[in-house]
């Protein structure tokens, strides 16, 4: 049973989207992670990645979806924590995942280091959708993504889940993250069959249609970044409710409607302005809270971009990873300049293409 799912880049309302309700724009790549399931032997649960040398051999252990996937071997915590998710589910049912390999391969990586394209996210959903379907459950896009949110969110509740929902829809999509710690409280009390059918508070995803005359550009910086660590510190207890937290979600819902609103009208100079935009309130954010989202090489990134006549950002939490670029899709001679330029600077231009949308949720 073979299933995949992309990766993601961040448009805009990073940090902020990780407060429920609050919106990010987000496009899946043509970069995958697939995940193949098999029978196995000799074990409950054989995990093969092109990222390990050797495969995991796990047993089943008690307290399934209740347990913590961090014991997992390194690297595969996320794809356990799929996998109990998918079992607790079959346990309502009186029913078990039985004996399974599972074989992943990633294009979400360069030489073994992630390029920021949300591999975890990525890998959760295509192993919820893989083990459900060898089991056979065939899952809607609305419970691939909840039980891949309610995977991700018990080993780091802070997680936004807008990889998740890149992976699952595709495309273009405007993302508002839902209230995980009121699903994981949920689940506790009421099982997960019920959680899937609950409202969730604060979720919401819709299509976007893309922009009508710009191209994307994507440059990596060579440096992985922990998203964790990053969104981490804004937890403390000196930003949650703070003047400087609450005019900072203001602007950034603000940056994200607007972008939202050319998209759907097609203005594509509104978008690249919302791009510069969201360049801003990242480095006012950087600069208030001390994060490091910018790096000299993300710094470069953008401003190498703009001096092409592009708008670009740091895609995600920053401190590493990737950024991205818009420019006019005609303009073929700057946007050849625009990848000599980053090469020069130690940046590698990354080909990518935006997946279609697969549809809208709620």
């Amino acid at each position: 049973m073979n299933r995949q799912a992309p990766g993601k880049l961040f448009i805009a309302g990073e940090y902020a989207v990780v407060e429920p309700g609050h919106p990010a724009i987000l496009v899946a790549v043509d970069r995958q992670v697939r995940v193949t399931v098999s029978a196995a032997e000799g074990a409950d649960i054989v995990i093969e990645s092109d990222l390990r040398p050797a495969p995991a051999r796990l047993r089943r252990r008690a307290g399934g979806f209740a347990a913590a996937a961090t014991s997992a071997p390194d690297g595969l915590t996320h794809v356990v924590s799929a996998i109990d998710v998918v079992g607790a589910l079959l346990a309502e049912h009186g029913l078990s995942v039985p004996p399974v390999q599972v074989s992943i391969s990633s294009r979400l990586h360069l030489n073994g280091a992630k390029l920021g394209l949300g591999s975890s996210g990525a890998v959760t959903v295509a192993t919820v959708d893989a083990v459900a379907a060898y089991c056979g459950l065939e899952l809607s896009p609305d419970t691939r993504f909840r039980l891949a949110m309610l995977a991700t969110a018990r080993i780091d509740a802070g997680s936004s889940g807008g990889d998740l929902a890149a992976g699952v829809w595709g495309g273009w999509i405007e993302y508002h993250a839902p209230d995980r710690a009121a699903v994981l409280d949920l689940a506790r009390r009421r099982g997960l069959e019920e959680t899937l059918r609950a409202p969730w508070s604060g979720f919401a995803v819709r299509p976007l249609p893309a922009p009508r005359g710009l191209a994307l550009e994507v440059g990596w910086t060579g440096r992985p970044a922990r998203t964790t660590s990053l969104t981490g510190r804004l937890g403390r207890r000196t930003w949650q409710g703070s003047t400087a937290q609450r005019s900072f979600l203001t602007r950034s819902d603000q940056c994200v409607r607007t972008a939202v609103h050319a998209l759907e009208q097609g203005d594509d100079q509104v978008v690249l302005r919302q791009i510069r935009a969201a360049r801003r309130l990242l480095a006012g954010l950087d600069d208030e809270a001390g994060l490091g989202i910018f790096t000299t090489e993300l710094t470069a990134l953008c401003d190498t971009a703009e001096a092409v006549g592009g708008a670009a950002k740091p895609s995600g939490a920053g401190g590493g990873d990737c950024g991205i670029a818009l420019l006019d899709a005609t303009a073929e001679a700057e946007i050849s300049l625009l990848r000599e330029r980053w090469t020069a600077v130690g940046l590698l231009p990354v080909p990518i293409r935006i997946t279609s949308t697969k549809g809208s949720a709620q």
